[in-house]
């Protein structure tokens, strides 16, 4: 790739190709979690954060009724700070002068000026689109004036709270190598090589610490077994209105193969399977063009998700309040020699293997050389995706509608996407996988339920 078509693809900030694009789709900025006193003791007194994403600076505040709000961080009075601004539960006020807003952005008091001043009635901080999904708060940031597209219908913003968990973290390297990783389906048999299997008992919330669905001379195979065994997938990819799909077969006997179906979902989301009956959807977020955000959405088909458990799992690799790594290029991400020779591939940890991505990513630099790289048969959906990234900010350069999530046309045709990982007959994988889909829905309480809804909505009329 040449560098100027790598400074394309990576650049986040106003006024960028890549900048303008991801401003068309919604965007998580944070957590609910991240407003919970029991996990931020700060948040019980002052219910407010600096927040920065694609290269922007804001201020995310909650007021006394619950209502967030999302503004420009730079008071428009002076400039002043807003994200150090005194919430009084009904408006946020700048210390410098008192000018207060509320979670709209309009300008409520100016109590410096004079008495009968109406200033304040003219004075609105620009204010962006919230909406809560999930577990977390999302931003629209595209131009002022102009009307969001409709909120995808993923799984995992359609699930209940009983059947959904968010977390997230912070890796030092731009987002578009970190979503990079999601959708390669080659890596998982090398990066996340265990040289022995653990006891399926514990793996609840664990990536590849499953087994997988279906049978091999009658026994559950776990998922470790399968990706250190068979290292060469066949990949190939189909389009779909959210964006690609990836199918990876790895052919185990003449009778049977293992089949894992995963999606891109453009820009910036990949939905994996985690188990047999909960899927990963995870979003890469640009802080800026040399920091990213993941938000792992976590969604169930079968039993309430044990919040508590996949939350403490995944606590004790982080710092709070900013969900910053304990591991990284400052303590070699936890390598240890010793264990890359006897226990993993990758000699980072057993426990979590989010950090042998995070070090995928991270190791390239902060923003990745691809000038330097040498693409071979297995990377063929990383090539496609950025086509497909190139050629969309070309229409948003031309005044066209992004693709996928972002336009209105598609919302309807966009669902699920469905996701597998098991063990098929050689022949009829097709119908296998897709007959696999079709009983994790309907065994889904929430999926029974929202059917029912719509029939019993369709007989009303």
């Amino acid at each position: 790739m040449k560098a100027e078509l790598n400074q394309r693809i990576t650049q986040v900030g106003p006024g960028t190709p890549g900048g303008d694009l991801l401003r068309r789709y919604w965007q998580p900025v944070a957590l609910l979690d991240e407003f919970n006193p029991a996990l931020d003791p700060a948040m019980a007194v002052r219910p407010v954060k600096a927040v920065r994403v694609l290269g922007q600076d804001f201020v995310l505040f909650r007021n006394a009724q619950g209502a967030f709000g999302l503004l420009d961080r730079d008071c428009p009075h002076r400039g002043a700070d807003l994200a150090f601004g005194r919430n009084e539960g009904d408006g946020l006020r700048c210390p410098f002068h008192g000018w207060k807003f509320d979670v709209s952005g309009q300008c409520t008091e100016t109590p410096a000026e004079p008495a009968g001043s109406t200033l304040c009635t003219r004075i609105r901080q620009r204010s962006y689109p919230l909406i809560e999904k999930a577990g977390a708060l999302f931003g629209w940031f595209g131009p002022e004036g102009s009307t969001p597209p409709p909120f995808p219908a993923l799984d995992c913003f359609e699930a209940p709270a009983t059947h959904s968990f968010v977390f997230k973290g912070l890796w030092h390297c731009n987002w578009l190598q970190a979503f990079e990783v999601g959708i390669d389906p080659a890596h998982a048999s090398y990066l996340h090589r265990f040289f022995n299997d653990a006891s399926l008992e514990g793996s609840y919330g664990k990536q590849f610490r499953g087994a997988s669905v279906g049978e091999v001379g009658g026994e559950r195979w776990p998922m470790t077994k399968v990706m250190r065994e068979f290292g060469q997938p066949q990949i190939s990819f189909t389009q779909q209105p959210y964006g690609i799909q990836l199918t990876a077969l790895r052919p185990m006997t003449e009778a049977l193969t293992h089949v894992r179906i995963t999606n891109a979902v453009f820009p910036q989301t990949f939905v994996i399977p985690l188990s047999e009956t909960m899927t990963i959807t995870q979003m890469h977020v640009p802080v800026d063009d040399t920091r990213s955000y993941w938000f792992a959405f976590f969604t169930s088909f079968a039993d309430p998700v044990d919040k508590d458990t996949m939350r403490n799992q995944r606590l004790d690799a982080v710092t709070l309040p900013d969900y910053i790594p304990k591991s990284g290029r400052h303590n070699n991400w936890g390598f240890n020699a010793e264990e890359q020779q006897n226990r993993t591939y990758l000699g980072m940890g057993e426990d979590d293997i989010n950090v042998h991505d995070q070090w995928a990513c991270e190791s390239m630099g902060a923003i990745q050389d691809r000038t330097r790289e040498h693409l071979g048969t297995t990377d063929k959906v990383i090539m496609a995706n950025r086509r497909m990234l190139l050629q969309a900010m070309d229409t948003v350069e031309q005044g066209g509608t992004p693709p996928g999530i972002a336009d209105p046309a598609q919302h309807t045709h966009i669902t699920g996407p469905d996701t597998v990982d098991g063990i098929a007959p050689a022949e009829g994988w097709q119908t296998w996988w897709q007959d696999a889909v079709r009983a994790k829905r309907a065994g889904a309480p929430w999926q029974n339920a929202a059917a029912q809804a719509a029939t019993e909505t369709a007989g009303a009329r």
